[in-house]
């Protein structure tokens, strides 16, 4: 099973997809799979934040009774 990515782990993976679009690896014929890469990516990190949100939510309810 693969090992689970910290937020801060897709954070860095997502840059350094994004950074190969600026560098001279770049070619247009891996581009189409590398930015499937970096939008699925961006979509877990967002899913993470929300989480993290929430639970920082829950946790600011309980605190304040």
């Amino acid at each position: 099973m693969a090992e689970k990515k910290s937020l801060n782990q897709k954070i860095a993976a997502l840059d350094t997809e994004v950074e190969w679009f600026y560098s001279d690896d770049f070619k247009l014929e891996e581009a189409t799979e590398k930015y499937k890469k970096a939008i699925k990516l961006a979509k877990e990190i967002e899913q993470d934040l929300s989480d993290l949100q929430n639970e920082i939510q829950v946790l600011s309810e309980d605190f304040s009774k």
